[in-house]
């Protein structure tokens, strides 16, 4: 079981936006496009804490993030792993986010609102290519 990101799929990384599936408290799949960046050996995310996926991964940390290659459905990488959630007060990592994206991530949170960083700390990566 691979619970690394082959080379040959760490393209994906530079996509717009990736799926990331949580569990709310009922035990069911919350699913929601999120930006993204590459962190290495793991993938990480700045999100606001006020968001349902946030409470789900404090709740359970178990998630998975699918990135479905652009050029057409047959290539994708799916990440399944666990949440590791650190403070982002000052904005840190929120602005690498805001660099790939073009965006000022402190625009879209209300005045009080938090962000963190959730690095996806991988327990096992499915690389699949199908197109022959």
């Amino acid at each position: 079981m691979a619970t690394t990101i082959p080379e040959n799929f760490r393209d994906l990384l530079s996509t717009p936006v990736a799926t990331l599936a949580t569990i709310d408290k009922n035990g069911r799949p919350q699913l929601t496009e999120v930006w993204f960046l590459d962190d290495g050996d793991s993938v990480a995310l700045s999100l606001n804490t006020a968001r349902q996926k946030v409470k789900n991964l404090l709740q359970r940390p178990q998630c998975s993030l699918f990135i479905l290659d652009p050029a057409g459905p047959y290539r994708y990488l799916e990440v399944r792993g666990d949440a590791e959630i650190t403070p982002d007060d000052e904005y840190e990592f929120a602005d690498k986010v805001g660099a790939k994206y073009e965006a000022d991530l402190r625009r879209m949170d209300k005045p009080g609102e938090k962000r963190v960083v959730v690095r996806i700390k991988p327990t096992r990566v499915n690389a699949v290519d199908m197109r022959g």
